[in-house]
């Protein structure tokens, strides 16, 4: 049970991450680059804990 929620709360903050990046996307501007900043930071972040477990 409790790896099928953490698999759902991921899944919602990778969607969230790459909203962030196409949001960010559309307009120029230094907010917009923070938006994109994070969200590239959030799917970093997800990549390194799927690749924890094999080193």
């Amino acid at each position: 049970m409790k790896d099928k929620v953490l698999v759902v709360v991921k899944l919602v903050v990778f969607f969230l991450c790459l909203a962030l990046i196409i949001i960010g996307q559309k307009t120029p501007g230094k907010l917009e680059l923070g938006l994109m900043l994070i969200g590239l930071a959030g799917l970093l972040g997800l990549l390194y804990d799927y690749n924890r477990r094999y080193v």
